[in-house]
Parts: C-alpha cells; sequence; structure tokens
C-alpha cells in the first residue's frame, strides 16, 4: 500500500523499461482550455434533434395482441406501427402485462412505448430473426439476424416507457454461440460456435467482399444485438429496462441526434456491451444504469477495413449523470475504432464495483489504426474499480497490422477514487507510443498496485494525490 497522502509516484513496468518520461508540470503553467471544451459539450446537447412524435397512441390490444399469454403478439405489433407510421405518426403502446414477440422494426415517426409494469419478452428462437437485414456485427458490415428491435435509415423514431425488454438470452440460449471463453459460464453446444463464421466475416472484410454479399445469418451463430439503429437521425431510448440480451444492448450505427436517457442495462451475458454508438455524431447518454458482462459504455467506429471503408467517425457524444457497475469498462473507446473518435466528454458519473475492471478504457492495436482525441472527462467518482486508466495498443492482435493507432490529448480532471488495484495501465509501442495524456486534481485513496507504464511518454500530473 502506497502512503495515502504524497503526490503521485509512477512505476516503471516490465524489462524493458517501459516509462519513457513524465512532466510533472507546475499547475497554471499552460493555459486550460476546460471552459471552451465544455462549452462545446453544451453546444452539442443543443444541436441535438429530439423526437418529436405526434400525440396518437395505437395500443397493441387494439391489433390483435393478448398480454400474459402464449400469444405471439408480433403481427400485432408490427400492424399497429405500420399504421401509426401510414397516419403521419404516433405511440405504439404495450400498456401492461407480459407480451410475447420476435423481431420488432420500428418506422419513421414512430415510438414503442412499453408502460410500466409491460414487458416484452422476446422468442429465443433464431429462425424468428429472419430474414437477415443489413447489420453491423463487431464493426463489420453483413447480412446478419434481425436485432430484436431495429430500424433501418428511418427519421424521428423512439422507444421509451417504465417497462422491461426481456432478451431472454441464457447459459442455455443464445450466448452458449459465444463458445469456449475463459470467462464462461454458459453451456456449451456442439457445432454452435461462433468462431468459424466470425473467421470468415474477417476474410471477407479484408478481402473488400461486398458487405451485402456477406450473409451470416442462419448456420453461423453470430448473435444479434438487442436494439439497433442503423443510419437513422433523430433517435431516442428513454425510460426502460433491458435485460438478458444476446449480445450488445444498445448499438446505434451512423445515427444522427441520439438520446440514450434514464435507461437501465442489466444483463451478463458474454459480449454484453451496454451503449455502444458507433460512427454516430451528436450523441446524448444521460440518467443510465450499466451493470452489464462486458464494456458499459463503449464507443466505436467499424473494425479494420471496414472502418477505414466507410470513414466515419464517432463524434460529439456527451455522457452525464450516469452510474456504472459491473462491467469490463466504464467509459470505453474501441476496440473497433478504425473510424476515428473525437469531441468525447464525461461528466458528473459515479463507477462502483468489484467487478468493474477498468474505469476508463481505451482498446486499440495497430489493426485498428484510427484517431481518437479530444477525451474530456471531469466529476467522476471512481468507489470501486479494479483499474482507473487504461490505454492498451496491444489488444487483440496487437501490433501486428500496418495501421497505428493513435490516442491523444486525453484531459481527464477532478477525479475521486476511493479504491482500485492500479491507477494507470498504460501500453503504447515503442516506435508508436501513446500521445498526451493529463490528469489533473485527482485525489486517489487505497491503491494495491503499482503501476504499469510502457511507451507514454507525455503523461502529465497536475495536483495528483494519494
Amino acid at each position: 500500500m502506497l502512503p495515502r497522502r504524497q503526490f503521485l509516484q509512477l512505476s516503471i513496468a516490465g524489462s524493458a523499461g517501459a516509462l519513457l518520461a513524465c512532466s510533472a508540470r507546475e499547475p497554471g503553467a499552460v493555459k486550460s482550455p476546460i471552459a471552451d471544451d465544455w462549452q462545446l459539450a453544451d453546444q452539442i446537447v443543443q444541436s441535438i434533434r429530439e423526437v418529436q412524435i405526434p400525440e396518437r397512441d395505437f395500443v397493441v390490444e387494439d391489433f390483435g395482441a393478448v398480454a400474459d399469454s402464449d400469444e405471439d403478439a408480433t403481427r400485432a405489433i408490427a400492424d399497429a406501427i405500420a399504421a401509426a407510421h401510414a397516419a403521419g405518426g404516433g405511440r405504439v403502446v404495450c400498456a401492461k402485462g407480459v407480451y410475447q414477440t420476435a423481431a420488432i422494426h420500428l418506422k419513421s415517426n414512430v415510438e414503442l412505448h412499453v408502460a410500466e409494469g409491460a414487458t416484452l419478452s422476446f422468442v429465443t428462437d433464431p429462425s424468428r430473426y429472419l430474414p437477415a437485414v443489413f447489420t453491423r456485427w463487431e464493426g463489420m458490415e453483413m447480412m446478419g439476424y434481425s436485432p430484436l428491435i431495429y430500424a433501418y435509415g428511418q427519421q424521428n423514431i423512439a422507444v421509451t416507457g417504465g417497462g422491461v425488454l426481456d432478451g431472454n438470452a441464457n447459459d442455455q440460449t443464445w450466448w452458449p454461440w459465444k463458445g469456449a471463453h475463459k470467462e464462461r459460464h454458459w453451456d456449451l453446444i456442439e457445432g454452435e460456435d461462433q468462431r468459424p463464421a466470425r473467421d470468415a466475416l474477417q476474410a471477407d472484410v479484408l478481402a473488400g467482399v461486398d458487405p451485402r454479399e456477406r450473409h451470416y445469418a442462419e448456420g453461423s451463430f453470430l448473435r444479434p444485438a438487442f436494439v439497433q439503429f442503423y443510419a437513422c437521425n433523430q433517435v431516442k431510448i428513454e425510460g426502460v429496462t433491458l435485460v438478458n440480451s444476446p449480445f450488445w444492448l444498445l448499438h446505434p450505427v451512423l445515427c444522427e441526434s441520439v438520446v440514450v436517457r434514464g435507461v437501465t442495462c442489466r444483463s451478463h451475458g458474454p459480449n454484453n456491451d451496454g451503449c455502444d454508438p458507433e460512427s454516430c455524431k451528436n450523441v446524448l447518454i444521460e440518467q443510465c444504469v450499466f451493470d452489464t458482462g462486458d464494456d458499459c459504455i463503449a464507443l466505436k467506429s467499424g473494425r479494420n477495413e471496414d472502418g477505414r471503408r466507410v470513414g466515419v467517425a464517432v463524434e460529439n457524444v456527451v455522457v452525464r449523470h450516469c452510474e456504472m457497475r459491473d462491467g469490463h469498462g466504464g467509459l470505453v473507446l474501441g476496440s473497433e475504432i478504425s473510424g476515428g473518435a473525437r469531441n468525447i466528454f464525461m461528466e458528473h458519473c459515479s463507477m462502483n464495483s468489484p467487478h468493474l475492471e477498468r474505469a476508463l478504457r481505451f482498446k486499440t492495436n495497430a489493426r485498428r489504426g484510427g484517431v481518437i482525441e479530444k477525451v474530456r472527462v471531469r466529476h467522476v467518482h471512481i468507489q470501486q474499480a479494479q483499474e482507473a486508466l487504461v490505454v492498451n495498443f496491444h489488444y487483440e492482435e496487437g501490433e501486428a497490422g500496418e495501421h497505428m493507432p493513435t490516442v491523444r490529448d486525453i484531459l481527464v480532471e477532478d477525479l475521486r477514487c476511493d479504491q482500485v488495484e492500479r491507477v494507470f495501465h498504460l501500453r503504447g509501442f515503442a516506435h508508436n507510443p501513446v500521445g498526451a495524456i493529463t490528469l489533473r486534481r485527482a485525489q486517489f485513496g487505497r491503491v494495491a498496485k503499482a503501476d504499469i507504464i510502457e511507451h507514454a511518454p507525455d503523461l502529465t500530473l497536475e495536483q495528483v494525490v494519494r
């Protein structure tokens, strides 16, 4: 245990000698850009066009749905959505009880409202998520199983209410497709393993196969996302609780003006990321709770060649007043980050779990490439986590590539951390080090392990105490 009230000292880790340099500038030596930066965050929030839905309700019972029964409500919900869309927009209401359903596809100007006391319970028969749709899976475009709730190319759409969306994934259903893994608690089912299809999809991406000719639905065992809005504008997800997801929970792709508000993501299966905006612009995530089997929030912009081909960054993202519990990371950038990330803001969030592996995490490699820059974090309270700040250029493929990653212009300030195993875990490349990171006005309580810092010469500490 390190002495409590002393300025943070950084330890060299690894026989290769990794700590290249560390500057400890006097406070005030460099003019802080805080005011302008956070003014930009306010401008991003103000620029988001909120969803506006006409005040017309289309109650699913009026279209044949029967709650609290074995009746399949899929057709009734689809008919209600079609009627609302044809009328110029409105709310499709699931009022009370449990509704059994398969894939739901939203249309422009329609809000799916799952009221408090209502549950959408999704069937687990994979054939009910066919025909295949155009989707993005781990940053790669393809034709795959429909996400449980899906929209493509729509405008002004929402999922709201105080109800529950239950994907019904578990150790016997959906999750076994992950296959063998060090964190496995799910069953292994012979012949049902995503790895062959995942490898084939990556080969298709490398070979430049037309994305619409990449067919990875039936027989491929690539799990669908829970909610995916693809190439949509004016998107809102508010108030609902998502549980038992097959794969990533919230996955807007190539969307603009996205609001995720007051949502609870609680699912502990493999790859159960909470909210993963990918290649999106102008995004607000606020007042949410994340308790997940993978990253809580992971910002992405495409994987390897696909990310560079599409070439759209994730940018102008504001995360505020959120709570992170279990997860691989609290706020994460990567690893599918080949299109880059910029103007990322996080403030007034709390993180607290012995099973939260990292509070702030940047993961990339020399296959991904991409530029991650202008990330601002302030007023975050880490009550308990395993590591506070992680930058890892050695994720998955590591140095085995020709596209060097860039992480630079990262500012974390007014950070309070009660208990972590380690503060810094920074690993760049000798020939391509981690860029500028500043930690300002941070206070650490219990720290159990020495820092690991490899090839991160531009780390600046100002008023950092533990």
